[in-house]
């Protein structure tokens, strides 16, 4: 017998060790789950085929791990849609961890697999009335995502009845699947744009933001419907989320473009005054405290809705919050700078103070540097010039070719904006063409080319000095040899024909600067190797130092030898130029090419008329315009202003309309009725909880005033005055002693009535007496400090 039962004890101590060990491994393995997540991530093909298994389980603890896996594959961008079917079955699970997992594998492969996501739509159904909010929200967003035609009409119904939700969170859902219904069939507009405005109307901040997102997809021009909503929705600003702010905000300023008058500037004397509508005073005045957003997104759309809505007085606003977060991240610095190109070419003064905050960093990225060039550009001023002058003759330096040809063509840009600062950039310019660097001397050449030519322009008998332009163009056609860049060496061959006759050339020809002719020889022994660009000037040199001197024959020689070597040339534009020269020069020397020209039909020129051709008209050049540093009709806040290039997508901005609309539309029911909240007294605010405490049997504190009380005005005027203040202390202590103990009396009385009927309802207990004497001291203390 007593075998019998120790085999029987045995076996039960064993059965109980294996029940403890596998509840012990089911919690290690969630413990390890959720502490480790590496071990989801990182799992071994066994694991990945099990899933499969784990799905068809009856255990909930198996298809959560199953679930979680998936998940965690979908996550590293695995294709696990071959579980579809399996996920489907799960998705009317007891457990809420296993569906909402189940709502997340759906929205992602619902699109791909509509029709096995159809035999759930019931499922999805049931779920809209499902007690939370998350799994309504989450059955509305896989509805919503099913791209099928045939239950839009389902996926509307839903979507009206999740805006109609109690929960904010589903009608953000409901505001999110508004675009998608649409997208999926456009003649369920009407419907959608009735569900949008109960949207509108919502008054919790957090759908405010998708609502308006649903109406830029089905809607946007339907602004008209914001009317009612406006002022409402100016003041809700504040609260709404961060993105929600920043399309809220493009909406109203649509709307303010389109529907409020612009603001006007009067002059009257020396003063200045500002007329704007009170609507949009009211925008601008709720979007101001946006500024300081930890979001650069909502801080750029408060700065677009300053510089396109508000008046000029209000644009200095936008200077710190720029300057604030263009700091946040290289990613934002990128569009902030952007948006100061355009800012600072409309306005430079608002910035111009600041110019140092835009100094180039060896760490900015390239096209970083190339904006930030710009942005001074813009900001360049008589009294920063020297500092900005020196900036970009050090950004002359940098290792990326573009930059260094923006900083040599931002230092003739500096001599164009002030001409006082031109011999600096001169010598500066010339420092550049003995660089090392062929980027360096190509883009000093051609500003110098610019420089120069306008320097002529302006007064073509200055004096011969070290920075005059007749002795820098002598300086260019000496190192053309060292010159490879095609555009400069062309540009330097352009000026030595365009001024070799200048006056106050030295000339050993007559007629020809000394150094010119031996620039044609130079450029004709390597004529065959040169771009087409360059053979193209030199063309064009030798025609006109041979027009300049016709009489000479060895420069005559010369000459003919480089038309001839364009007259067989590979090139068609060379033959071309070669063949318009030849008849140009037709009338002064026949035979110039070494041979007699074939008879012409057309009208041969004299010389005066050739010259005049080639000469003339060629001096002033065309400035430089803005357009060259971006698209400069784009307005801030598109993504073309950042890209450089015309995208698709971009926003409109709307004209204004100068007299705007009616502001009675804009009038809702709380403005001609607002909703006053009651004053609240003390006795008032009091009554809530005396009714508590009285239907609880203890007798409720009461304070009221007592005695006549003066006006508060009358008070603080007879306080004004110190002298009578201290007069009358003496006489107020006396009387306030006396007043209280009176007073002190008839609360006295008032509470022994109090008490005496709650003894007349309730039973004569000791607990009573006590809480009585209790609350007879509390009202004593009470009434004289409110009397004091």
């Amino acid at each position: 017998m007593d075998n019998v039962n120790l085999n029987a004890f045995t076996e039960n101590a064993a059965r109980l060790g294996m029940r403890i060990q596998e509840t012990f491994s089911e919690h290690t393995r969630d413990l390890s789950i959720t502490r480790g997540g590496a071990s989801i991530f990182d799992m071994p093909d066994d694991k990945v085929k099990n899933i499969g298994k784990q799905l068809d389980s009856n255990s909930d603890r198996e298809k959560l791990d199953a679930m979680k896996r998936l998940i965690a594959l979908i996550s590293k961008g695995r294709n696990v849609s071959n579980y579809f079917p399996q996920v489907v079955k799960n998705v009317a699970s007891q457990n809420l961890e296993i569906r909402k997992l189940v709502y997340i594998y759906l929205l992602r492969y619902a699109e791909h697999e509509p029709d096995l996501a159809l035999l759930s739509i019931n499922t999805f159904q049931k779920d809209l009335a499902d007690s939370s909010p998350l799994i309504r929200a989450m059955a509305l967003r896989v509805l919503s995502g099913i791209k099928v035609p045939m239950i839009c009409g389902l996926v509307v119904l839903a979507i009206k009845k999740c805006a109609a939700d109690l929960s904010p969170y589903v009608r953000k859902a409901a505001a999110l699947a508004i675009p998608k219904a649409f997208q999926l069939d456009a003649g369920q507009q009407p419907a959608l744009i009735s569900v949008i405005t109960t949207l509108l109307r919502d008054r919790s901040p957090l759908s405010i933001g998708s609502a308006v997102v649903a109406f830029e997809s089905v809607c946007p021009t339907r602004l008209d419907l914001l009317h009612l909503q406006y002022r409402r929705l100016c003041k809700i600003l504040i609260d709404v989320d961060e993105w929600g702010q920043v399309y809220l905000l493009n909406l109203l300023l649509r709307y303010a473009r389109t529907m409020l008058p612009k603001p006007t500037v009067s002059q009257q004397g020396e003063s200045t005054e500002e007329e704007v509508d009170a609507d949009l005073h009211l925008l601008l005045v709720s979007s101001e405290p946006l500024v300081q957003s930890k979001n650069p997104a909502v801080v750029l759309a408060v700065v677009r809705v300053f510089y396109y809505a508000g008046p000029p007085s209000s644009t200095s606003k936008v200077v710190n919050p720029l300057l604030r977060i263009m700091h946040v991240s290289r990613e934002v610095e990128r569009v902030v700078l952007a948006y100061l190109l355009i800012i600072t070419r409309a306005q430079p003064q608002l910035f111009s103070m600041q110019y140092q905050r835009f100094l180039v960093r060896t760490d900015d990225p390239s096209q970083a540097k190339r904006d930030k060039i710009k942005v001074m550009l813009n900001l360049c001023d008589v009294d920063n010039h020297q500092a900005l002058l020196r900036e970009f003759i050090d950004c002359a330096d940098d290792v990326d070719d573009t930059v260094v040809g923006d900083a040599v063509h931002a230092v003739g840009r500096c001599a164009r904006v002030i001409p006082s600062c031109t011999p600096q950039c001169l010598s500066a310019l010339m420092t550049m063409i003995k660089s090392r660097h062929d980027i360096v001397v190509s883009n000093a050449v051609l500003v110098l080319k610019a420089l120069i030519q306008n320097q002529l322009l302006v007064d073509s008998s200055a004096p011969v000095s070290s920075q005059s332009p007749l002795l820098i163009i002598f300086h260019l056609a000496r190192r053309v040899d060292d010159i490879k860049h095609p555009q400069a060496r062309a540009c330097v061959l352009w000026l030595v024909g365009q001024y070799s006759a200048a006056p106050g050339a030295s000339t050993v020809i007559e007629g020809v600067a000394d150094w010119a002719p031996d620039v044609l020889r130079k450029i004709s022994k390597s004529f065959n190797t040169e771009e087409s660009l360059v053979k193209l000037q030199a063309l064009t040199l030798a025609a006109k130092l041979f027009l300049l001197c016709p009489t000479d024959q060895r420069l005559g020689l010369l000459c003919g030898y480089v038309l001839s070597l364009g007259r067989y040339d590979l090139n068609y534009d060379v033959r071309d130029r070669t063949r318009m020269l030849n008849s140009l020069l037709a009338g002064i020397s026949p035979t110039m090419n070494g041979r007699e020209m074939e008879e012409q039909s057309s009208v041969i020129l004299r010389r005066e008329q050739v010259i005049k051709v080639l000469f003339d008209g060629k001096a002033g050049i065309i400035e430089e315009s803005e357009e060259t540093f971006g698209l400069h009709h784009i307005p801030i806040g598109s993504l073309s202003i950042v890209t450089g290039k015309a995208t698709l997508g971009d926003s409109i901005l709307p004209e204004w309309l100068e007299g705007g609309i009616d502001p009675l539309l804009r009038q809702s029911e709380e403005d001609v009725h607002p909703v006053a909240l009651p004053p609240q007294a003390i006795s008032s605010a009091s009554s809530t909880a005396a009714k508590t405490l009285g239907s609880a049997g203890v007798t409720p504190i009461v304070l009221t005033p007592t005695g006549s009380s003066t006006p508060v005005r009358e008070a603080k005027e007879s306080h004004r005055d110190l002298e009578k203040f201290y007069a009358s202390g003496s006489d107020k202590k006396s009387s306030d002693s006396e007043s209280s103990s009176e007073e002190v009396s008839e609360d006295n009385l008032e509470e022994e009535d109090n008490a005496h009927d709650s003894e007349e309802s309730q039973d004569d207990t000791a607990d009573d007496e006590s809480s009585e004497e209790q609350e007879q001291e509390v009202t004593d203390g009470s009434s004289t400090k409110v009397q004091q």
